[in-house]
């Protein structure tokens, strides 16, 4: 939750605070507003399952999400089965407890504004 604030900040992602580099995809970190954005670039081929879960060590994500897609679709399949695309413009928010994949040859890229922190991190 962001607090109220009595300072301006402006950021940009060309220079984010932290970059976690995992197969097949990018996570470039802010930190401001008292909380953190993320942004998320998934190529053609990353799956959750295959190049995340060896760095996570969970079966699935177990990192809730809430998510703004920019571009390409990710597949998404909750732990209790349901599974959707989420395509550009779309905001999700997902619980802990699911896996995802690119769908077709557009990188997908995301901006993530919870669970960022903890995103592909053991």
């Amino acid at each position: 939750m962001l607090t109220e604030r009595t300072t301006t900040e402006k950021r940009d992602f060309a220079r984010p605070d932290e970059t976690r580099e995992f197969g097949l995809g990018t996570l470039e970190l802010l930190r401001m507003g008292g909380g953190e954005v993320g942004r998320l670039v998934l190529r053609p081929g990353w799956r959750w399952s295959e190049h995340v879960r060896p760095i996570a060590g969970t079966d699935l994500c177990e990192v809730p999400h809430f998510q703004y897609h920019l571009a390409g679709t990710l597949r998404i399949r909750t732990a209790d089965g349901e599974e959707f695309d989420a395509t550009p413009g779309q905001v999700t928010s997902l619980p802990a407890g699911h896996d995802a994949w690119v769908v077709g040859d557009e990188d997908v890229v995301i901006v993530d504004w919870g669970g960022a922190g903890t995103y592909a991190k053991p």
